[in-house]
Formats: C-alpha cells, structure tokens, sequence
C-alpha cells in the first residue's frame, strides 16, 4: 500500500461523514460547503482515481 494511502482513506472517510452530516435537517449548510470544498481539493486525483477506481483526471493516461 502506498505511503500516504491512509491519509487518502481517511479523507474519503470524512467526505463521507460530511454528506451524511449535510443531509441531516438543520445544518450548516456553510460549514459542510467550506469543509466539503477544502477536503475535495485536498485528494490527489490521480491516487484517488486508481484507488477507488475513479475516472483519471483530464489529460493524464491510465
């Protein structure tokens, strides 16, 4: 397994904690956008892609 795999895990683990927090009824719906857009532009794309079998980023090959 790849040396920052966990860190990887670990944010896809929130991501996913986030989406059921911002579903609940009264949220703050600013905190899960600010959040939400802070861990998604953290996740390395291309590990991210081969890990969870993603679509690679544009412009970069398999």
């Amino acid at each position: 397994m790849c040396d920052h795999c966990d860190d990887l895990n670990r944010t896809v683990l929130m991501l996913g904690f986030l989406v059921m927090y911002a579903e609940r009824p009264g949220h703050d719906e600013q905190f899960a956008d600010i959040v939400g857009g802070a861990l998604a532009t953290s996740l390395p794309l291309d590990d991210a892609a081969s890990t969870y079998g993603l679509p690679p980023e544009p412009g970069t090959e398999w």
